[in-house]
């Protein structure tokens, strides 16, 4: 396994207590918007970079736009290690239900897994099962559509050998959720999602991310964030899991309801 720490973020938010951007919210704007990174000279020369912005607009109780945006760079000794783009981007109507459908169009690069473009559209369905400022959690099922250009033409998988460029359809599961305790002294967020490919059960991926935010003064809190992924198909002599931890400071702020 390799292990990446980022150290030294400072993020500014405007969204809901449960540090989570909910779409379900009654605010009708959140923002969230976070850099985190470290630079290191003698024994080691090393470089680090990770920001991300995220958005939910939501002008009416009938429709919201969220949109998840990150990026990750790193370089040892000069040598680039990473250099990822990542875009995941929902369109929800009436998300103030308990069940409500999504759209979803995802876009992103990942230098050390050799993927020059990948990108998916599809839609589904989002239940809501808890729902209070203290504690939150909804799942997702739905479908998409999946093109992946990759810096390479043989894979571990010996059936894609010879294609630079795969498309399928994959079949989406996601589980996120939030809760307040110790008397609002600590908060513990998480996501994850499975999608295994139709049409090949050798291609499958899956991520989760579990964040722990500690409040210190009127909003501020440190926080922690623990991303772990796996792909099944990978060009050859990548290795399929990666992990990040990410450590950093972020602030919070309310912001105005929906008509």
């Amino acid at each position: 396994m390799r292990y990446r720490l980022v150290i030294l973020g400072l993020s500014l938010s405007s969204l809901p207590a449960q540090a989570q951007l909910a779409e379900s919210d009654t605010a009708r704007l959140q923002v969230r918007i976070s850099l985190a990174g470290n630079v290191q000279q003698g024994n080691v020369a090393a470089t680090a970079v990770r920001s991300k912005f995220d958005l939910v607009v939501s002008p009416t109780r009938y429709w919201a736009f969220k949109s998840q945006n990150a990026s990750l760079y790193q370089a040892f000794y000069g040598l680039r290690a990473d250099n990822d783009l990542f875009s995941r981007n929902y369109l929800y109507y009436r998300p103030d239900r308990r069940v409500y459908p999504f759209g979803i169009a995802y876009v992103s690069t990942n230098y050390r897994r050799k993927i020059d473009l990948r990108y998916f559209a599809g839609a589904g369905l989002t239940l809501r099962l808890i729902r209070s400022p203290e504690n939150g959690l909804r799942v997702s099922a739905g479908g998409v559509y999946e093109t992946s250009r990759f810096m390479g033409t043989t894979f571990n998988e010996p059936r894609y050998n010879g294609a630079s460029s795969i498309a399928l359809w994959r079949a989406t599961t996601w589980l996120g959720g939030w809760h307040t305790l110790l008397d609002g002294h600590l908060r513990i967020y998480y996501d994850a999602y499975y999608q295994p490919a139709f049409s090949d059960a050798n291609n499958a991926r899956w991520q989760y991310d579990v964040g722990v935010d500690f409040p210190v003064w009127r909003g501020l809190t440190v926080t922690l964030l623990y991303t772990a992924t796996h792909e099944q198909l990978v060009v050859t002599a990548i290795r399929p899991d990666d992990r990040l931890l990410t450590m950093g400071l972020a602030y919070t702020l309310w912001t105005g309801h929906k008509p």
